[in-house]
């Protein structure tokens, strides 16, 4: 089921938490910011819509690397009803499409929980001081894979959260799988 995350709140301060890595680490989310920012993404491995991006994600991790960016993926969905989205098949979507950012598993989904995360793909980026600037799509695209010269919407954004230290007014929102919550992750 397609869910849409909401709008940016500019300003709320990035979460930060330790959580094991599908290269046999564990990572602070935190210290993988760079000296301009950070992209912190939720994905998965199974939702169509990640695999219809995940080049493109890539693609564009590398290139904010150049402008002092960092970047981080976390999958929260619940393995034990998603099976695609194990621990163990982290680890291969992770060598599958050589990510060169370090991909987080949130077992207990409490990270995910606590930045409202929606739906996979749903990316937060942080400026230097680790306040949110863009909430929003990576681009026009949706379960298909689109053409190579849709408009790089988070990473446009990114470039200019690190000349600036702000992100644009205007932000398209994601959107994308529901993130596969379990029975009692948002029980009172």
């Amino acid at each position: 089921m397609a869910a849409t995350p909401p709008v940016c709140d500019f300003g709320w301060p990035a979460v930060d938490a330790r959580l094991p890595g599908a290269d046999g680490l564990t990572h602070s989310i935190f210290d993988r910011a760079g000296p301009k920012g950070l992209v912190v993404a939720f994905i998965c491995n199974h939702c169509p819509y990640v695999k219809a991006v995940i080049a493109r994600i890539v693609r564009d991790a590398v290139g904010l690397k150049t402008h002092g960016v960092g970047f981080v993926a976390i999958n929260a969905n619940d393995a034990g009803t998603y099976p695609e989205d194990s621990f163990d098949n982290m680890k291969r979507f992770a060598s599958q499409n050589a990510l060169p950012f370090p991909y987080l598993y949130d077992e207990d989904q409490s990270v995910a929980k606590a930045y409202g995360a929606v739906c996979t793909p749903d990316f937060f980026g942080f400026n230097k001081d680790m306040k949110l600037q863009y909430r929003g799509r990576l681009d026009a695209s949706r379960k298909e894979i689109g053409p190579a010269d849709l408009r790089r919407d988070l990473y446009e954004a990114m470039v200019m959260v690190a000349l600036f230290g702000k992100g644009p007014s205007e932000q398209q929102p994601s959107i994308g799988c529901a993130i596969k919550w379990k029975a009692s992750a948002y029980q009172a």
